[in-house]
């Protein structure tokens, strides 16, 4: 049952129509689902076959992706469905494009998901402006984040979701709970465009700081939102408070949303190794 005082939507962090069902059935809702090339390449299906030494062609793996979401899709028609474009980072912006086209196709409520690189953002800056809908992937600074604020400027709320990721952040020893709280005041002071969908959440104490900070978006994985089921989709009480441990708080920067998307810093190391092992799991899928 979905609690009334509920201000967060929650989305599914999954390649396998299978948990959508199950999560489905045990929570009651769910406003939508995220995929990517890792979470694809663990499909049961699909490691079945791979398994199997049975590799897929450069387009049959496109084909079974499709049909993955397109099952999703049907699960949840009036939710959004993220959907990834492959990309290195030598993937040329006009690739980019390309299958970001294609993919728009396959269902009516995608939002296609585009690395927050520079071709990632050359993209964004075009599709944003055709009407497509965006997820920005990927990010770990606010100079990113406000990157793509301006790269996507003007567009409609709902078509913009940005994501940043906690747990590849807490992995280094940094607290990512407090960068989406930073990334959220950051864009207090923006349009409203952008909804931060936050990503990489591991942990039911995760899932429950998303909730208290009133995210606008929780991806989260089938585990933690069955657990949440079995707890009566309880909410985080006003005196809860985020355990961090000795991660490291992220402070706060105060960084101008205004200038131009290529203005800003947007080189992350985290980013470039999350690019690198997407690249790396659909490309073990190909022969």
């Amino acid at each position: 049952m979905k609690p009334e005082n509920l201000n967060t939507k929650i989305f599914l962090d999954s390649g396998d129509p299978a948990e959508t069902k199950l999560v489905l059935e045990k929570l009651g809702f769910l406003d939508g689902q995220t995929t990517n090339p890792s979470l694809f390449a663990k499909n049961p299906e699909v490691q079945a076959r791979i398994t199997s030494g049975n590799k897929y062609s450069k387009g049959e793996v496109y084909e079974v992706y499709k049909s993955i979401v397109q099952e999703v899709s049907g699960l949840l028609p009036n939710g959004s469905v993220s959907i990834e474009v492959y990309a290195d980072t030598n993937t040329p912006v006009e690739e980019i494009l390309s299958q970001a086209r294609e993919m728009n196709t396959w269902i009516p409520n995608a939002h296609i998901k585009l690395p927050v690189t520079k071709t990632g953002l050359e993209a964004a800056e075009i599709l944003a402006k055709e009407g497509m809908r965006l997820n920005m992937t990927l990010v770990f600074s606010q100079e990113q984040a406000a990157a793509v604020y301006s790269a996507t400027f003007r567009a409609n709320k709902g078509q913009i979701y940005l994501s940043p990721f906690i747990g590849r952040l807490d992995d280094r020893g940094e607290d990512g709970m407090s960068f989406i709280k930073n990334v959220l005041e950051m864009h207090k002071a923006g349009d409203g465009h952008v909804e931060v969908l936050s990503a990489s959440v591991r942990t039911y104490s995760h899932f429950m700081q998303c909730l208290k900070l009133n995210c606008d978006i929780a991806t989260v994985p089938a585990k933690v939102l069955l657990e949440w089921a079995e707890k009566g989709c309880e909410m985080s009480e006003e005196n809860w408070q985020y355990d961090k441990g000795e991660l490291k708080t992220l402070e706060y920067e105060q960084v101008d949303l205004n200038k131009n998307w290529r203005e800003y810093n947007i080189q992350h190391d985290l980013t470039d190794q999350g690019l690198e092992k997407f690249a790396k799991d659909w490309n073990n899928l190909v022969q």
